[in-house]
């Protein structure tokens, strides 16, 4: 555009041969007289009209660049020759360039109904709730979130309840492989035990094992579960002894039983059973429904919203059997 405005004004220009043939020596009048000379050719011209290319009429820059060449030409010869200005921007008063594209998206319309904040991740968002969510096996990793996220609510508030939401296999997977030592579950237990606050436990899946001790071991009449889950306490499981000696398996086998032992004592505790009866039906594993694990002592109350008192009312099978004229095949 510049070369365009530098071409019609040359255009301008007087083409006396007095002007451009002779070459005339630096102390010459005509020599110090040429720029004005020049600047009085644009003045005298300055009311024809001065041929300009074709522009955008919404462009305020080249609307105003047009104008400035119309009016006053020498702002656009007298350019200075070492400039820190753009070239032409010089013309504006206050020069206001285009906002970048992240101004613009920062702006209050653009922005105004966004989180201030980065979003947090999803245990965050649970842990600012109060809420611990044990999801998976008791490992070490798990084990040690857990505990770290009990101590902190603690410390965030004494007085406030804790809510720990239970889906996990405990120290076995589901097809009962051992993943995790038994003292994980213990750690999570005594961590409860220690704590001010009451703690709201709910089964929303699985509470198997120690999974199981740990939802019986909530505040009393603060045990939830939901009216699908499923409760199983068993026996702890000997690790894999791979190439160990015969001494050493009867070591660890000792110690399983100690853990045994100290699992029935505790779930004795919690849902009011004596321990020959957790024993006994510790001998296989023992799977219950929220109806069973209710009766059994592990819960006290099962989260089905208006269903609890049909379920109450549900006939048991033996005396719908009986009531039906049905005799089960073991008393024939």
């Amino acid at each position: 555009m510049a070369s365009c405005l530098q071409v019609s004004m040359n255009s301008l220009l007087p083409r006396s041969s007095s002007f451009t043939s002779t070459p005339r020596s630096p102390n010459s009048p005509g020599r110090r007289n040429s720029k004005s000379f020049r600047y009085d050719a644009f003045r005298a011209k300055a009311a024809a009209k001065i041929p300009m290319p074709p522009i955008n009429p919404n462009d305020s820059f080249l609307s105003t660049l047009a104008s400035v060449a119309a009016k006053s030409p020498e702002k656009l010869l007298n350019r200075p020759v070492n400039s820190d200005t753009p070239p032409y921007l010089d013309i504006f008063d206050s020069p206001q360039l285009m906002s970048s594209p992240a101004q613009v998206e920062r702006s209050v319309a653009y922005n105004e109904h966004r989180p201030r904040t980065p979003p947090p991740d999803l245990p965050s968002m649970l842990l600012d709730g109060r809420i611990v969510y044990i999801g998976m096996p008791l490992v070490p990793a798990v084990t040690e979130l857990i505990v770290a996220e009990l101590m902190y609510l603690q410390w965030l508030d004494p007085k406030e309840p804790i809510y720990i939401y239970i889906n996990s296999t405990g120290t076995t997977r589901d097809d009962g492989e051992t993943v995790g030592m038994e003292s994980e579950g213990f750690a999570i237990y005594d961590s409860l035990m220690q704590l001010k606050n009451e703690v709201h436990t709910v089964c929303v899946g699985a509470a198997i094992g120690h999974a199981c001790l740990l939802l019986s071991a909530g505040t009393k009449g603060k045990r939830f579960m939901m009216p699908h889950s499923k409760a199983m306490i068993q026996q702890p499981r000997v690790p894999s002894s791979g190439l160990m000696p015969a001494s050493d398996v009867l070591i660890r086998a000792k110690e399983v039983i100690t853990n045994r032992d100290i699992l029935v004592e505790l779930l004795s505790k919690h849902t009011g059973n004596s321990v020959e009866t957790v024993a006994n039906v510790m001998r296989r594993p023992y799977y219950m429904d929220a109806t069973k694990a209710k009766e059994f002592g592990v819960i006290d109350k099962i989260l089905w919203r208006g269903q609890e008192k049909i379920i109450a009312d549900v006939v048991p099978s033996d005396e719908f059997d009986k009531n039906a004229g049905i005799r089960s095949a073991e008393r024939v």
